[in-house]
């Protein structure tokens, strides 16, 4: 039996518009085990936050499967998928926009346990109370409206909310991208705290490495909608098998100011979806590219034990 509480096989997800079709998610595999905190990691336009919801079935796939807990949740009729949410939630990137400003905190964090029928109000009450201790907050909180609190005290709030329903799996938006570095460090505390304590299975979508080496237990690189790498965190950072995941970790600051690092810098912009590259769309930016890399999608390449890597000249290698 698998170990992994998230299975995505072949996901794909194409949006149409009168310019044409973009292709958001191209065939895109990999597992999330359960217990386990994955780093989803890329540039703006990589697809990351189309590969979040696609998952919760905030929007449907183009193709693929998203197997939650042994079941095709890309098959659930809208009543299945209503009693499936409540195992699957999100924290928003933005913990301003995300929130209600005509509720309170208490009515904010209740609006799941009140749409799914869940206990009495005074219950519900109580509940919100521990979330919010839970979270680092004070039980009084609840009486006050979001514009009252900082950025990283909202964002707890968001957080709180995630975790009403007592779900099993948990997507992070950008959670703390919005947020100063400080106060960064205390939410990521947080979420760690939170996955132990909860035997929680999180998706930690971000576009910084430094970020994800830091809470994350695997990482999965995306660029224009498709896998660039996979692996673990440590096997990735140092052992990365793709020139774009390489360009990704060196653009990470040192703590000594002193250090010298050879940096492989990124030149021009991503191409669009409407019209990616063929064979490997990283192609057109890689400063290792070879005639082979125009041809035919990349395969996954062992680079070591449960890492891979999608890199074309990978596939030259093994074929020399």
């Amino acid at each position: 039996m698998s170990d992994a509480l998230v299975e995505i096989r072949n996901l794909s997800k194409h949006f149409h518009t009168p310019s044409g079709t973009v292709h958001a998610l191209e065939d895109v595999s990999f597992d999330i085990p359960r217990g386990a905190i994955m780093g989803l990691v890329g540039e703006s336009g990589s697809g990351k936050t189309t590969l979040g919801r696609t998952l919760l079935r905030l929007v449907d796939p183009s193709a693929g499967q998203v197997i939650f807990d042994g079941t095709d949740i890309t098959a659930l009729q809208a009543r299945e998928m209503r009693d499936m949410r409540r195992r699957m939630q999100i924290i928003f990137q933005d913990p301003v926009s995300s929130l209600n400003p005509r509720l309170k905190v208490g009515d904010l964090i209740a609006e799941g346990l009140k749409a799914y029928g869940i206990g009495t109000k005074r219950d519900r009450r109580d509940r919100v109370a521990a979330l919010l201790e839970e979270v680092g907050l004070q039980p009084d909180h609840m009486d006050r409206y979001a514009h009252a609190f900082s950025g990283g005290q909202r964002q707890r709030i968001g957080i709180a909310r995630a975790l009403a329903l007592e779900p099993e799996f948990i997507v992070a938006d950008e959670s703390v991208s919005a947020l100063d570095v400080s106060i960064q460090a205390q939410v990521l505390n947080l979420l760690l705290d939170l996955r132990d304590r909860r035997n929680l299975t999180m998706l930690f979508i971000a576009h910084d490495l430094s970020v994800v080496n830091y809470l994350c237990d695997q990482v999965a690189v995306m660029y224009l909608g498709r896998m660039m790498e996979l692996g673990p965190v440590g096997a990735v950072h140092r052992h990365s098998g793709h020139p774009y995941t390489r360009a990704l970790n060196s653009a990470i600051p040192l703590p000594d100011p002193r250090a010298v690092r050879n940096r492989e810098i990124l030149t021009g912009d991503i191409p669009s979806p409407l019209s990616p590259p063929s064979g490997c769309v990283f192609r057109t930016r890689c400063t290792m590219a070879v005639a082979q890399c125009a041809t035919g999608t990349p395969a996954p390449r062992p680079v070591s034990p449960d890492h891979i890597s999608y890199c074309k000249r990978l596939e030259v290698l093994d074929d020399h």
